[in-house]
């Protein structure tokens, strides 16, 4: 997909509409004249807009045969002449230098386009060719010389002042971007990194060695072209027009090297020290000496220290050395890795400062998405690591990798606070991209964890503080197939708590990791959210000018709060359905968690089927796969095993481990099925149900739904998305649909009666089998109800209830049947109590306790649709009552 255009200039037409092939040209200036005001052009020879006499020269060619061993290309985009119209082209470099148009005519030969070794028609720029530059690459003149004052390109003012003399002249300048050493993949070694592209303008002898070293991973990038003929129709002066036309140009040449190496880098010390000389922080030192009763000398020497425990060290030579060992790494543990939606990205952050918000699954995340990033020209990230992770020689690599560490907890520590915060200001004003997880830590349930705004409340507040260049928050979701923590997390879930990191066990951890299969990783790069428009939309009465340091306008907790929750909707957006999602749907539905083959076809077929027929989003991806090669995979990386028996195979978990974590993954895609769930659930005990009733109970409860799930629809726009599931239900003969019956006036049953067949047909196994994934979830919001009315109002604050209904539902789940660890996560009865604070159906007292009324019981009654009647008087049963204190008795007379 071809890259925006990211100058401000139209690709427009002549002042007639037309494009001539017509072109002219005039001579060089006279001395001591401007470029713009030389003398009248010289009569052009009339010839082809794009032509080209003759070959291209003798003394190319013989070049291209010293040159082409070295250089291998990646030109962006795949199709760059599809940028480019009939009109006669002019390619603009940053650098002039032999290699670079050796290397720009060669792209130009594999992409189809006019050579720049050629000149335009009639020559207007003098120069016998079709390319010009900004600047020099010379690093030999350090010093300009006395008087020197030119800031931009005499051949581009000569190209201008042809344009102006002859009005049939319409030249389109296609800026073109080259980097040299910046595909790590391909990379020849170690030494190459010391000569891989950068910032500094290096001498010739330097650009000869960092083509014979990195040649073979040359990065072009082709932009949309520029109309000079419209710059000259804006009649500025010709001064003027060329230095805005230059300065345009070299602010996107810019803006890509920005993109694809990363802000001019600055060494760790002298970002801790603008840190540390920032006036927040400055006051915060004061503050801490004055709480210590220490020298100010003495706070200063402890933010130093904070800031330094802080800051990244990036290292060029690091990341391309970890960026070899990596690649060998993937190729060793997994069976690819997919990346989908780059290029649509790629297309809106030019310009931008990007902060990647992934969802956190794996200790992998970051390293697969830097890698992934790196290894497609784009300058791996900042991160925000935990300060768990600032290990022996794994912190010093992680921190040269770009990584910088963050306490878990700031409270207490004004300090350290200040110091952060000003870090992070510190980034997002100098321009370099980050990466962190608003989740706070790994999810360990393979649902999204609640977020938390703390890094994006910083995000906000720096950039309103120095408002420089707009915000693009960048949401993308990873998927495995096979957690390396597996294992660790099946003990979290069990009960058992969190081992810390240490060297040693990741050391005796490698070998074990490296002889596993853990499958495909998908890397999806969701719908982009500008930070600039949020605001205009959530904080309207902000007027775009820099805010103090210490204000903090009122409407921020709000940008913040709306910033998260989007985030989470859009990384469940761009969700990839894999093969072991697929599996961990259909066989967690059944109580043996086993199937025989053609049932476990048929369900897969089904969800499949609802996938592509219901799409969720267009950044969602499927997995191509026919439901029996998805068999075959997960026989293949031990999730599944097959019994052989005469009346037909069964396939079904290895082993109840494995079961719990299958819950992990069904849980990564749970959200894209919440519909057809919905109305599944309540067919478990119903045979039949009114259209009107099944849509209305279901918008009724989708705000519990879409604060656990992050779901991306109102209440109206999910009633509609049941109705299209129930159609889609009909065609599959799941359900069965009957005229209501002829009444006077409007009743319930209007819209038709809905059934499912009588007796356990193939029917009524897949609906039960697609309802099971949502099933726990209204027996959480039964059991946190139950409670509530068991106790009283007035009588629980919420970290009682909370509680309470942790131990319900621990209980239910040892009496009435196994059930997935997230059953009884105190995090989601924590999110249905708020969402109930929310909406007003209970609400706090003077004494903070939860009071609620009548509006409760008509729930508590909606709930027997869904639920059985047995399982419903088993959670009454077993619902706690708050411990009350004993009365003190009377004294007696």
């Amino acid at each position: 997909m071809p890259e925006q255009n990211p100058l401000p200039f139209p690709d427009g037409q002549g002042p007639d509409g037309s494009r001539p092939p017509e072109g002219g040209t005039p001579p060089p200036p006279a001395a001591g004249a401007a470029p713009d005001q030389a003398t009248p052009p010289l009569p052009i020879p009339v010839s082809a807009p794009n032509g080209r006499p003759g070959k291209t020269p003798l003394w190319a060619q013989l070049m291209h045969k010293l040159i082409d061993p070295w250089v291998n290309l990646d030109i962006e985009p795949e199709a760059p002449g599809a940028l480019i119209d009939s009109r006669p082209v002019c390619y603009v470099l940053e650098d002039y230098g032999l290699s670079n148009a050796l290397i720009l005519d060669r792209a130009c030969q594999l992409a189809g386009l006019p050579s720049p070794l050629l000149p335009l028609p009639g020559d207007p720029i003098r120069r016998k060719r079709a390319y010009l530059a900004l600047s020099r690459r010379n690093a030999s003149t350090l010093i300009p010389e006395a008087g020197a004052t030119k800031t931009h390109s005499d051949s581009l003012a000569r190209l201008l002042q042809a344009h102006r003399h002859n009005l049939s002249l319409d030249v389109q300048l296609v800026p073109v971007s080259i980097f040299v050493g910046r595909a790590p993949d391909k990379a020849s070694g170690w030494f190459a990194v010391l000569f891989s592209e950068n910032w500094a303008l290096v001498g010739r002898f330097r650009r000869l060695l960092a083509i014979l070293l990195n040649g073979r991973s040359t990065i072009v990038r082709f932009s949309p072209p520029v109309s000079i003929r419209d710059s000259i129709d804006e009649a500025l002066p010709p001064e003027r027009t060329v230095r805005k036309l230059s300065r345009v140009l070299r602010t996107h040449f810019h803006r890509i090297r920005e993109s694809v190496i990363g802000p001019d880098l600055s060494t760790r010390r002298l970002l801790v020290d603008q840190v540390l000389a920032a006036e927040p922080v400055k006051e915060a030192i004061a503050d801490q000496a004055r709480r210590d009763h220490t020298r100010p000398e003495d706070a200063w020497k402890k933010a130093h220290a904070m800031a330094w425990e802080i800051a990244a060290d990036y290292s060029n030579p690091v990341v391309r050395s970890a960026s070899f060992l990596l690649s060998h790494v993937w190729n060793r543990i997994y069976a690819g890795v997919l990346i989908h939606h780059l290029d649509r990205f790629k297309e809106a952050a030019p310009g931008h400062e990007v902060v990647y918000v992934p969802s956190h699954r794996s200790h992998m995340d970051y390293l697969l998405l830097s890698y992934l990033l790196y290894e497609r020209g784009i300058v791996p990230p900042h991160i925000a690591a935990g300060i768990n992770l600032n290990l022996p020689v794994i912190g010093t690599l992680l921190r040269k990798g770009g990584a910088f560490f963050m306490r878990r907890s700031f409270r207490g520590n004004p300090l350290y606070s200040a110091v952060f915060t000003e870090y992070v200001a510190q980034l997002v004003s100098g321009g370099y991209s980050l990466e962190y997880f608003i989740e706070g830590g790994r999810s360990r349930t393979g649902r999204l964890v609640p977020p938390k705004g703390g890094m994006i409340s910083m995000t906000v507040r720096a950039y309103l503080r120095q408002p420089r260049k707009p915000v693009l928050f960048q949401p993308v979701y990873i998927g495995y197939e096979k957690l390396i923590e597996g294992n660790s997390y099946l003990d979290e879930l069990s009960g058992r708590p969190k081992q810390k990191e240490s060297i040693w066990a990741l050391l005796r951890n490698i070998p074990r990791i490296l002889r596993r299969n853990y499958g495909q990783v998908v890397v999806n790069f969701g719908e982009p959210i500008a930070l600039s428009q949020v605001l205009a939309e959530r904080a309207p009465e902000w007027d775009g000018k820099p805010l103090k340091e210490d204000d903090k306008p009122a409407w921020l907790g709000e940008v913040v709060s709306c910033l998260a929750t989007d985030i989470h909707t859009r990384i469940n957006g761009a969700a990839d359905v894999n093969p072991i999602n697929l599996l961990a749907l259909a066989l967690l539905s059944t109580p043996k968690h086993a199937m025989a083959e053609a049932d476990l076809i048929a369900q897969i077929d089904l969800s499949k089927a609802l996938l592509a027929q219901l799409p969720y989003s267009d950044r969602v991806t499927v997995t191509p796969h026919s439901p029996e090669r998805i068999i075959a995979h997960g026989l293949e990386i031990n999730v599944l095993r097959r019994i052989s028996h005469p009346l037909g195979d069964v396939l079904d978990v290895v082993d109840e481990d494995t079961a719990v974590l299958l819950s992990y993954y069904r849980n990564n895609v749970l959200h894209l099925f919440t519909a057809a769930a919905w109305i599944a659930c309540c067919f478990q005990n119903n045979r039949r149900m009114s259209r009107q009733r099944l849509v209305g109970l279901g918008m009724q409860l989708y705000p519990f739904l879409q604060a656990e799930l992050f779901l991306p629809w109102t209440a109206e726009q999910f009633g509609t998305r049941i109705e299209r599931t129930i159609e889609v239900f009909i065609a599959s003969r799941l359900l069965e649909q009957s005229l209501p019956p002829a009444r006077s006036g409007v009743g319930e049953d209007d819209g038709g009666m809905l059934a499912r067949n009588a007796g356990q047909t193939d029917e009524v196994f897949r609906l039960r089998a697609i309802g099971h994934s949502l099933q726990q979830a209204f027996e959480r919001y039964y059991i946190a109800i139950s409670v509530l009315v068991k106790n009283g109002p007035g009588t629980l604050g919420t970290a009682e209830l909370e509680s309470l209904c942790q131990q319900a539902a621990q209980r239910l789940s040892l009496l009435y049947a196994p059930a997935a660890p997230e059953f009884f996560d105190k995090t989601l009865f924590r999110g249905f109590i708020q969402k109930l604070r929310e909406l007003g159906l209970v609400w706090p007292d003077e004494h903070s306790k939860l009071r609620f009324d009548a509006r409760l019981d008509a729930w508590a009654r909606d709930a027997k649709v869904i639920l059985g009647r047995e399982l419903r008087h088993t959670i009454e049963r077993v619902s706690p009552e708050a411990a009350r204190p004993e009365p003190v008795p009377e004294p007696s007379e």
